[in-house]
């Protein structure tokens, strides 16, 4: 938890002047002539045309920036109070970020890699291009049934105890290596916790603000609320109707 101290260090308002500045980003972007490359269509264009690659990931590291930075200010406020005064600790915080941030850039390296396979697949099989609106029903069943696996838990109970996961990554012989590997680390359980909402956040409208403030909502209370380990089993059985339901309404347009 924050304590007042954490509140009155400059570190502390930076981290949340960052995620506001990603939030007005995003905004001020989804207000430009440039706001289709917010939505899943910058991840389409990108796999179509390698040059807007980099928007891509620059769309989705402001993105993470804005929804998952927040979600993990518990840890990055203990790790503060862990290397205290430290000498060279805003830098300690620094590296920590980044390799939070690299791991969710590498996720976004393998959606780019997925839907670049995807879309080879539909443009061979004509029958799949044809239903290419059950795409989003099925990510969303993909996205109800992993809230009731294992790894979903096991990745929401190592993000939900943050103390213990700092201990056993952190021992301050080699700050700055370990400071990156902790955020690292800390990212790719982030990313097991939370992959599969980001992928819904595609299906349902990427370049919403609305939808990417009520996911990161979602995100931040699950991985941090005292309740949100309860939010895993109904949200996951609202992902399975919403599918099911996008399934069976999707069916009949189709066939008009």
């Amino acid at each position: 938890m924050w304590t007042k101290a954490d509140v009155r260090r400059p570190s502390t308002w930076l981290l949340l002047a960052l995620s506001a500045l990603a939030w007005l980003a995003l905004w001020l972007w989804g207000q430009s002539p440039y706001s289709r490359f917010l939505s899943h269509h910058a991840l389409e264009q990108a796999v179509q045309n390698l040059a807007l690659a980099p928007l891509f990931v620059l769309s989705w590291v402001v993105m993470t920036t804005a929804m998952m930075l927040p979600t993990s200010l518990p840890l990055i406020g203990l790790f503060q109070r862990m290397i205290g005064a430290r000498r060279g600790a805003a830098g300690l915080i620094a590296w920590l970020l980044a390799g939070y941030l690299l791991a969710w850039t590498v996720f976004g390296a393998v959606l780019y890699a997925g839907d670049w396979g995807l879309h080879r697949l539909v443009e061979a099989v004509p029958a799949l291009a044809e239903r290419a609106w059950t795409l989003s029903a099925l990510t969303l069943l993909a996205a109800g049934l992993y809230q009731f696996t294992p790894l979903k838990y096991h990745c929401l109970d190592k993000c939900r105890s943050p103390l213990s996961f700092i201990a056993g990554h952190w021992q301050g012989r080699h700050p700055g290596r370990e400071a990156l590997r902790l955020g690292l680390h800390h990212g790719l359980f982030c990313v097991g916790c939370c992959w599969s909402l980001m992928l819904v956040m595609f299906a349902v409208g990427a370049g919403s603000l609305g939808w990417m403030l009520a996911l990161g909502a979602v995100m931040a209370a699950e991985k941090n609320a005292p309740w949100g380990r309860r939010l895993a089993l109904p949200l996951g059985v609202v992902l399975l109707l919403a599918g099911a339901g996008l399934l069976a309404a999707g069916a009949p347009a189709h066939h008009h």
